[in-house]
């Protein structure tokens, strides 16, 4: 039986949008929303699902001040975010080095 594992890979950070938020932050420390919706090319209400998907999973903070049409939301990084984005990393790093076993023969069938 064959005991092979690929590296594992968090499905969290495995969108391409969550992914560019978590980058985003690694590199700016906090970002504006209206910032990052402009960097990621995204609509607002997708930034702001994925934005709170990441902030239930503890990886981003948000803040939010002023009042009505001028309110702002601002995001940063956790600790957490931050070595979660680091294993990402390495998972695709090891995903992409790793050397896959050969498919085993199939049995021959003998001739009858």
């Amino acid at each position: 039986m064959n005991t092979f594992k690929f590296a594992v890979i968090n499905p969290l950070l495995h969108s391409e949008l969550r992914l560019k938020i978590m980058v985003a932050l690694d590199s700016l420390e906090s970002a504006d929303f209206m910032y990052l919706c402009q960097i990621t090319d995204s609509t607002r209400g997708n930034l702001s699902t994925q934005i709170t998907t990441l902030k239930d999973a503890g990886y981003i903070e948000v803040s939010k001040s002023g009042l009505g049409r001028f309110s702002r939301t601002v995001c940063s990084i956790t600790n957490k975010g931050r070595e979660a984005l680091r294993a990402y990393e390495n998972g695709l790093r090891q995903l992409f080095s790793q050397e896959i076993p050969a498919q085993p023969e199939e049995p021959k069938a003998s001739a009858g």
